[in-house]
């Protein structure tokens, strides 16, 4: 599995656990995890650590994107936009691995297939904001 699908998969938890009380979510990942065929235990992995980290930070990354999208709070967002967000904004703060360009380009693709019609410029603008201002 490529890193590009990972990272749709890793949205797709963080979005689930918008719906799902923490205390329900070990038990929704691995029925998530479950479903996908051919997942080797390292990808599981890699994106259980990454989900949990990107949880960790979610009061700064929260942070980072009230502060860089104008007129549009966190809780105004998408529940779509907003973990694509979320996402891209860990990967280009605390990624050491994801340079900031991949983070933002792959962030555009995820919002192309899952977001509404105006996510992409969406996420792109507010992302292009935060990496010549936050980071």
């Amino acid at each position: 599995m490529g890193r590009r699908e990972m990272r749709e998969h890793i949205f797709k938890l963080l979005f689930v656990s918008e719906f799902n009380e923490a205390e329900e979510m070990s038990e929704q990942m691995q029925l998530y995890f479950d479903s996908l065929e051919d997942l080797a235990p390292l990808e599981q992995t890699y994106m259980e650590n990454k989900f949990a980290s990107v949880k960790e930070h979610l009061e700064e990354i929260d942070n980072i994107l009230n502060e860089n999208s104008t007129g549009w709070k966190t809780k105004r967002m998408s529940k779509v936009d907003l973990n694509i967000l979320r996402l891209a904004v860990y990967e280009m703060k605390y990624d050491q691995d994801v340079p900031t360009k991949v983070a933002i380009n792959e962030a555009v693709e995820i919002s192309k297939n899952f977001g509404g019609e105006d996510s992409a410029s969406f996420i792109n603008g507010v992302l292009g904001k935060i990496s010549r201002e936050s980071l």
